[in-house]
């Protein structure tokens, strides 16, 4: 896997007592025709022309969930904490300092300088806080889970409702320093920033264009015309153009405080069929694609195109909604589990370095526990599970998932469905299939109601930290499991709230224990995303949390 530089960015860290500070000492071949002027193209071909699986959900980040829309958020926008290159860890970007108070309670972020959004106006603190103020005041569809999914998973609660809040309020110290204060410990906060639904966007910007004018329904919400077309950050891209359903535009932000790179133009095209992204690459009217089918993967290699492979930091599982019947019995989740042969799942279905999953977190996340209790294949065990609970004829119960797409832990969901459904006959339970289109319906089903029954879904790991995974799963009530299990939330928030990682990891490994007996889903796979490119591409900034920002791109001429 590639190591490219990094975006101008060491982590220093000191402690003092409980204090931490970390310091920074389709567009086909016609379309790149012309090797864009400035920057640091020179004569290279400075389009860079990308295989999406499906167009972003939305623009703005704080109302994105998906893989598709985050890839795109990556390149307009930055949050105050990033990625260290090829790693899940955090490290400075827009703030190149912070100081956490001895509580945990109060972060004090020293901003970098000079650095301007993509409409001309300043990145400072009075942006910073503007920002965390929005997300705290968001009333109404903009709290749905199908839409602030990651600030209701994380941060709990919101100005109208603030028994559960997380965060407090935010201040202006300085033009460059601004003190975020919580109102309750937050373990995984810093690593929390690292994602793109955290980002800063421009305040001037998200009023212009009403960025918080949502509408619609939790099940059905609709975005506002920032989100459709206006993002504004302070990244190396600035939005161009987006025809839905064909391709999405970026163009080099000429004051970019950072560096620049190569790429001067991106065009993100849509092609939801992994035959016809292999074919566009093999046509030369693609540079890469994601999401590279296991089939594909060493032939492409073979014929020389450039193959990389991100580490396991994905979780794939089969989900079930606790509001049916069948499903609130822990026998039937048991039982469901057993009738499942994930070995020879990965083995047919998933790419080359997959890991079987036993539970929710890969094993690389702190709070792994190695003596979980499980629940093998055993079809014969299931049937006298299903009996025990009153269904020994079975029962049929939906099937949902999702259709043209690929998902980093779901390359091939009408084949895993395929394979799912199958293994679940042999045990009486009659499967009735609901696929759905990926965007916006899927999600939309799965997490903004009750009608859906056993799902597909799965997860790539933001930052390294168990909440990110345990967490935003099981840490509150929610559409997509349909369960209240007060002392699983309960346990999982203290766990976030504990600042002593050698404290935190044995209350996670419990707590990996206590979902495994509840049994709320099927944890299948963790499985490994391949990407592939053309020659011209000498390396790429690949990251196990899809930390891929495409001005680190290396490019031949």
């Amino acid at each position: 896997m590639s190591r490219p530089a990094t975006r101008r960015r060491v982590i220093a860290a000191l402690a003092g007592g409980t204090a931490a500070v970390v310091a920074l000492v389709g567009c086909v071949q016609s379309d790149r025709d012309e090797p864009a002027a400035g920057g640091e193209g020179g004569d290279v071909d400075s389009t860079f022309v990308f295989a999406a699986s499906a167009d972003p959900a939305s623009l703005d980040p704080a109302f994105a969930s998906d893989g598709e829309s985050f890839r795109v958020s990556r390149q307009i926008f930055e949050g105050l904490v990033g990625v260290e290159a090829g790693t899940a860890d955090p490290a400075p970007l827009l703030a190149e300092s912070w100081e956490q108070s001895d509580d945990g309670l109060s972060y004090t972020f020293q901003l970098q300088d000079g650095v301007t959004f993509h409409d001309g106006t300043d990145f400072d603190a009075t942006a910073v806080c503007a920002n965390f103020d929005r997300w705290y005041n968001f009333t109404g569809v903009a709290q749905a889970e199908s839409m602030a999914y990651y600030y209701t998973s994380l941060f709990k609660g919101y100005a109208d409702s603030p028994e559960d809040a997380v965060y407090d309020s935010c201040a202006v110290d300085d033009d460059l320093v601004a003190t975020v204060t919580l109102a309750q410990p937050f373990a995984g906060f810093i690593s929390a920033l690292s994602l793109p639904a955290f980002a800063m966007q421009s305040p001037a910007a998200l009023e212009e264009f009403g960025a918080d004018d949502v509408g619609g329904t939790e099940e059905a919400p609709t975005l506002s015309e920032y989100a459709n077309g206006h993002p504004v950050g302070t990244g190396p891209f600035q939005f161009e153009a987006w025809e839905r359903g064909a391709q999405l535009e970026l163009s080099a932000y000429g004051d970019y405080w950072g560096d620049q790179g190569q790429v001067q133009e991106i065009i993100f095209r849509v092609i939801d069929d992994p035959t016809a992204r292999r074919q566009a690459l093999e046509a030369g009217d693609i540079d890469g694609y994601d999401l590279v089918s296991p089939a594909d993967a060493s032939a492409l290699e073979e014929d020389g195109y450039l193959i990389e492979s991100r580490d396991p930091f994905t979780i794939l599982y089969l989900g079930m909604n606790q509001q049916v019947p069948e499903l609130q019995d822990p026998r039937v989740r048991q039982a469901i589990t057993m009738a499942i042969d994930r070995d020879q799942l990965v083995s047919q279905t998933l790419p080359e370095g997959t890991e079987v999953a036993n539970q929710f977190i890969p094993p690389s996340v702190a709070g792994y526990n190695d003596d979980i209790t499980e629940y093998a294949y055993d079809p014969d065990a299931a049937r006298a599970l299903l009996a025990d609970a009153g269904y020994p004829d079975g029962f049929t119960v939906q099937f949902n998932y999702p259709t043209n797409v690929s998902r980093p832990y779901m390359p091939n969901p009408e084949e895993i469905f395929t394979n799912l459904s199958a293994q679940l006959e042999e045990v009486g339970i009659t499967v009735d299939p609901q696929p759905n289109a990926w965007s916006p319906d899927y999600l939309d089903r799965i997490q903004g109601g009750a009608d859906h029954g056993l799902h597909l879904l799965g997860w790539t790991g933001d930052y390294n930290d168990t909440d990110n995974f345990l967490g935003v799963f099981f840490g509150s009530q929610s559409n997509e499991w349909g369960f209240d299990n007060q002392q699983l939330f309960d346990d999982l928030a203290a766990a976030r709230a504990e600042p002593d990682l050698d404290a935190q990891i044995p209350l996670y490994e419990a707590i990996n224990e206590e979902v495994a007996t509840f049994a709320p889903g099927v944890p299948l796979a963790h499985p490994a995303p391949s990407l592939a490119f053309s020659e011209r591409v000498e390396s790429y900034p690949t990251s196990p949390v899809n930390d891929e920002v495409f001005n680190l791109i290396e490019l031949s001429s």
